[in-house]
This record gives structure tokens, C-alpha cells and sequence, in this order.
């Protein structure tokens, strides 16, 4: 390394910011649960808003099931080892992190199939006269297709509205509105109490995503009122690729919850192949077919961690905010002023447990976010220039943030002339 280099690299602004994560980090409540999580070495995880990092549970309890659950005992397992069960067992312990009531939460399916669900059963709950569904404008894009659909299939009409004005444009004919709790894009924080109380005032139904918030931040279902939920569980809550999603269907509409995919197991005696459906009571008229079960139990075994000491949603969202705040911080001061834009809201309230950052002028967002997992962090982008840095309370550690801001500066400080505070070793981005 070049003797500037050097000097960069203990630049007085990072070395003081990387004393201060040494600090925070021995200071951190939650630093302990870090360790329950396979980590790579030298690597800046921060895409956990994608896909969760591994909690070191889940392969043993997998090879268990395998083995002796799958291999030994077989069909057995159905009874014996609780598989008929898991979809509500482990639905019920989503609702605590989700704040919703016991026996409110069904997981089962993918995101796509309970969106599906929970807007054509809120329509059916909403009744006839109301023939109008507000949706998100900026929601991600498959809740648009669905919701779509829905209309189609249920004589709607769909009225994209952005988040913020769904309060106001909520009247005597909306059904239901659909709404992302975090916006996937920005990190932007949606007002869910506020939300819900006004489309309740206007005789509707309130149905949340909360794909990036439920496991980074307290959402109070039932505090609340909603109405229906969905979410899925491969982000915050670390289930695994593709592990199952969940229905969250409040218990005052549970009985008249119709269900547009009455598959048998959603029935309320499965084994009587009975012709005609009859749903079961709760949450489980919420399910559909035969269970993921290997990827239910490596979620139900990844949920774990939760019990550990310490962890709470307060003290997880205490956490995330400070954690976001650092980073702004250590991103001001190795980057020159403007170098990137920040689309995440600053006020906490309004606050994911993201970060999006707008590239440079002239500069790809797919090649700066590239040029990070070379350097070891990896985060995730969306085209043409947003990158987006996931923060996972339970695992991430103040000096990766810091570190994060560092290789941000190397990677694009020389495509806009800056001094980056950073290590100049390494792929770096050009102006284009």
C-alpha cells in the first residue's frame, strides 16, 4: 500500500469513527445474539432486507428433521412430530414480533398467494357496495400485479394512490387499501396507526406488507386494528430462501373470512374429503394445501433466536435507529458533501431499517454495488442508481456500518474527484 494510502486510510475522520463503533459495539445489549449467526470472515453483510443471514441453528435442527423426522419416522411425523401443527405454531410466534393476537397468524404459502388471499377476502368482507381498491403507487411491484388481478376477478375498480394520501383519498367506496409498512425502495417508514384509523373511518379495511419491517421494528397489529397482514419471513426474521409467507387475519373477521383458495387444508375436518368446503376455525382457514415443511421447520428453528436474552422489539428498534444514524454519519464524513443522495427519510419516525443511497451522477448502481462485494460488503441495488443498505438489528455490528461507508467512499470518491477517507486499494467506479 502507498504511503497515501496510509494516510487515508487513518484519515483523523475515520479512525475517530471507527473508535467510536469499537465503543458502540462493546456497549451493544444485542451484540451477544450476533454470535448465533454463521458469519463469513472479513464480510460486510448488509442485504439481510433481501434475504436474512443463517442462524446457526437452523442446520442441525434441518439434518434432524431429515433424518429422523422425514427418514425414520416418515408419515408418522404428520402426528408424532408436529408437522399438522407447525403452519399455526409457528404462525403464533410471528404474531408476537408482529404484535398480533395468538391464533391470528397462519404461515404457509408464498407473499404473492397471501396478498391474493387477503385482497379478495377483504373485498368479500367489505361487501358489494364498495367497489374501489386503494393500493400503494409505489408498492412493490408483484402487490400491484395481485391487486390488479384482484380487481379484475372481484368487478373493482384500482386506484394506485401514493402512501401518504391513502388517509385522505380513503371514501364511502373504498373496500380496502393495500399498503407497504417500509417502502422497499426508499426505507421510508409508512404512518400505520395513522393510516389504518383513517380508512377505518371511512368504513374500510386496512391491509399492511410487511416485508421489511415485521423483525426490524415493532408493528402492533392488534394495537392498531389492521385488519389484515401479510408479510414474509426470508428478511428480518432470517427463515431461509423461499421459506414460508404468513396471513395475519384479525380474530373479529376471522369467522366471515372467505378465502379465495379453499384448499383442503384450510377445511375444517381435512381427512372427511368432504365435497363441499367448510372452513376451519382461526387462523388455519387462512391455509391452503399440504405445508412447506422443510423450510416451515428451518424457520420455526431460525425463530429461535428470539428467545435469546436481551432481545426485544424495543430494544431492536433502539438499535436500527442508532445503527442507520451511524452510518449517515460516517457516510457524511468520508464522502464529500452531495456525493450521494439520501432517499431514506431522516426523521425516525418515518424510518425503515434501510438505507438508500442515489449513486453519483453517471454512475450504475449494478457496478457500485459490484465493486462493494468485491471489497467484501455486500448490499443490494435497485436500477438505475439506488443502493440499498439493509440493516439486521440482531446481527449487524456498528463497525460494519462503518466499515460499509469506508469501501462506499473507495468504490465511488474517485468517479467524483473526492478525497473518500479510505483505503484506495481496490475496484473503484468510473464516471460514465
Amino acid at each position: 500500500m502507498s504511503d497515501l494510502s496510509e494516510r487515508r486510510v487513518e484519515a483523523p475522520a475515520r479512525a475517530a469513527l471507527r473508535a467510536e463503533a469499537a465503543r458502540r459495539d462493546a456497549a451493544d445489549p444485542l451484540a451477544p445474539v450476533r454470535e448465533l449467526f454463521a458469519h463469513v470472515d472479513g464480510e460486510v453483510y448488509l442485504d439481510g432486507n433481501s434475504l436474512g443471514a443463517l442462524p446457526k441453528a437452523v442446520p442441525e435442527r434441518l439434518a434432524s428433521v431429515v433424518a429422523h423426522e422425514w427418514g425414520r419416522l416418515r408419515i408418522r411425523s404428520w402426528t408424532e412430530s408436529g408437522w399438522w401443527q407447525a403452519p399455526e405454531r409457528v404462525g403464533d410466534r410471528i404474531a408476537r414480533i408482529t404484535g398480533a393476537e395468538p391464533g391470528s397468524t397462519v404461515v404457509s404459502d408464498s407473499t404473492s398467494v397471501n396478498v391474493f388471499k387477503a385482497l379478495v377476502g377483504g373485498v368479500r368482507l367489505a361487501g358489494p357496495e364498495r367497489d374501489e381498491i386503494l393500493v400503494d403507487a409505489e408498492t412493490f411491484p408483484t402487490d400491484g400485479y395481485i391487486a390488479a388481478s384482484a380487481a379484475r376477478m372481484t368487478d373493482r375498480r384500482l386506484v394506485p394512490v401514493p402512501a401518504a394520501e391513502i388517509a385522505s383519498a380513503a371514501g364511502p367506496r373504498t373496500a380496502l387499501a393495500l399498503v407497504n409498512h417500509v417502502d422497499y425502495r426508499s426505507g421510508e417508514l409508512r404512518d400505520l396507526p395513522g393510516t389504518t384509523a383513517a380508512v377505518h373511518a371511512a368504513g374500510a379495511l386496512a391491509v399492511w406488507d410487511l416485508c421489511h419491517s415485521a423483525g426490524a421494528l415493532p408493528v402492533g397489529l392488534a394495537e392498531h386494528g389492521v385488519d389484515l397482514a401479510v408479510g414474509c419471513t426470508y428478511k428480518y426474521l432470517n427463515g431461509g430462501p423461499g421459506s414460508p409467507a404468513y396471513l395475519y387475519v384479525a380474530p373479529r373477521h376471522q369467522e366471515r373470512f372467505d378465502s379465495p383458495l379453499p384448499g383442503w387444508n384450510g377445511h375444517r375436518d381435512p381427512f372427511a374429503m368432504e365435497s363441499g368446503y367448510a372452513p376451519a376455525e382461526g387462523a388455519a382457514r387462512g391455509r391452503v394445501g399440504t405445508p412447506e415443511i422443510l423450510s416451515l421447520l428451518a424457520l420455526e428453528a431460525a425463530l429461535d433466536v428470539w428467545d435469546a436474552d436481551g432481545v426485544d422489539l424495543a430494544a431492536v428498534r433502539a438499535k436500527s435507529l442508532e445503527l442507520t444514524d451511524f452510518f449517515l454519519r460516517c457516510v457524511e464524513s468520508v464522502l464529500p458533501a452531495g456525493a450521494c443522495e439520501v432517499l431514506t427519510p431522516r426523521r425516525h419516525e418515518r424510518r425503515g431499517s434501510q438505507i438508500a443511497l442515489r449513486c453519483p451522477p453517471g454512475t450504475d448502481a449494478r457496478t457500485v454495488a459490484e465493486a462493494l462485494a468485491v471489497r467484501g460488503t455486500v448490499i443490494d441495488h435497485r436500477p438505475p442508481d439506488v443502493l440499498r443498505f439493509g440493516f439486521t438489528p440482531l446481527y449487524t455490528s456498528f463497525a460494519d456500518a462503518e466499515r460499509a461507508a469506508a469501501d462506499l467512499a473507495a468504490v465511488v470518491g474517485p468517479a467524483i474527484g473526492g478525497e473518500d477517507g479510505a483505503e484506495a486499494d481496490g475496484p473503484q467506479v468510473e464516471a460514465v
